[in-house]
């Protein structure tokens, strides 16, 4: 439960922090659309890329820790 709150935490920190300071959109020009389909996305898939590493990682290492009930031993009872 840890290692998905600090997961949550730094999402969140990272969106506010690459936010920056923008001003507003320039008048009578298209909103950034073109520069964004023809942006490098290198980092968001890097970022990505590890998240999913690490995810299956954690998966994978708590696979073996599980706890199993203890096999009943069965019992012979003899009348006199």
């Amino acid at each position: 439960m840890r290692i998905l709150s600090t997961f949550v935490a730094l999402a969140l920190s990272a969106s506010a922090a690459l936010a920056g300071d923008l001003g507003p959109l320039p008048a009578g020009t298209p909103a950034g659309v073109k520069q964004a389909q023809a942006g490098d996305n290198t980092i968001l898939l890097s970022v990505l890329a590890a998240g999913a590493v690490g995810f299956i990682g954690f998966v994978l290492s708590n696979g073996g820790h599980t706890t199993l009930t203890p096999p009943v031993q069965p019992t012979t009872v003899t009348t006199g």
